[in-house]
């Protein structure tokens, strides 16, 4: 009789481990979105099959994708934010500056979208410049779009750029509405409600970019009206631009924090909503790359202004 009730306790065990397993694997697990259903714009590698992916970067992406990662947080109140790695415009920092933050923003109750887009690196022109914005702002489409179904509140999709992939995000902070998806019925953009840019490349001119992102992104002979257009200190507006947060550490020798506080400046001048903080060591490209690092002091900061713009609850 005792080897009975042995063998009903260890099954009913295995029973709750295997549905514990279970739900973790069905309530964390991402999907990924093809950006694109059928035609690609500005399409360069017909010839490639797939994604190539070494390591945590990838590059030549040939097929933009979301990675979603809904939150099951239960006081999520339906906010949501697109994740934007960066890499340089030449490879994506896909592990640190995109799945980690999307998992550390499921934690306070909101719900992610890990942007894999076309590094302009490997791309030819007239396309150099336009794919990363282009695969941006289809997401924010597809967001919107889909806000009902998945439980999103549309006046609470956000931004989340990480160095280059900062850049992208001011980009689209400021050039939302910068339609051109070619041999696409759905011309509508939409404004993201919030960003927040952290170590962001945010100027093309020569004294304050990252250069090797610069060359990535227009080639080493670019137009002056294209260094202009995507010099985002430049394009900031009153009626277009939403609030932002920096984040940059003063000790950052790869892209200097003169980026991020010309930015803020600018963004005061015009009387956006704006916060600056500026950490006195982390580098450049600590993202999320361990729990314990003195540099994740970033995400306090970060959930303090969601709270304070009202985007989640306390």
């Amino acid at each position: 009789m005792a080897f009975f009730f042995k063998t009903i306790l260890l099954s009913v065990r295995v029973i709750i481990y295997f549905i514990y397993f279970w739900s973790l694997f069905v309530f964390s697990q991402d999907t990924i979105l093809p950006i694109y259903e059928k035609h690609i714009p500005c399409s360069s590698f017909d010839k490639i099959e797939s994604n190539l992916t070494i390591g945590e970067k990838s590059k030549k992406i040939k097929t933009p994708q979301l990675w979603y990662y809904p939150s099951t947080h239960p006081k999520k109140e339906g906010a949501a934010v697109l994740v934007i790695p960066g890499g340089g415009y030449k490879n994506l920092a896909f592990e640190h500056e995109g799945i980690k933050v999307a998992e550390w923003l499921n934690k306070i109750g909101i719900s992610a979208f890990v942007l894999m887009y076309r590094t302009p690196h490997w791309e030819s022109k007239p396309c150099k410049t336009k794919v990363a914005l282009l695969d941006a702002q289809r997401a924010l489409q597809i967001m919107a779009e889909n806000a009902k179904q998945w439980n999103i509140d549309s006046t609470k999709i956000g931004i989340i750029g990480f160095s280059a992939g900062g850049h992208l995000a001011a980009t689209l902070s400021n050039h939302f509405d910068f339609i051109n998806l070619e041999k696409s019925t759905n011309k509508k953009s939409y404004r993201p409600s919030f960003c927040i840019l952290v170590y962001p490349v945010i100027s093309m001119t020569d004294k304050l970019t990252h250069m090797g992102s610069k060359y990535s992104f227009m080639g080493k002979s670019p137009r002056d009206e294209e260094v202009h257009f995507f010099s985002n200190e430049l394009q900031i507006s009153a009626e277009k631009t939403p609030p932002t947060l920096l984040i940059h550490a003063i000790d950052d020798a790869v892209v200097i924090p003169e980026n991020s506080i010309l930015y803020h400046e600018t963004l005061q001048e015009n009387k956006i909503p704006t916060r600056l903080h500026l950490m006195d060591k982390g580098g450049h490209g600590f993202g999320i790359k361990n729990a314990a690092a003195p540099t994740n002091s970033w995400l306090n900061v970060t959930k303090e202004w969601l709270i304070d713009q009202k985007i989640i609850a306390h």
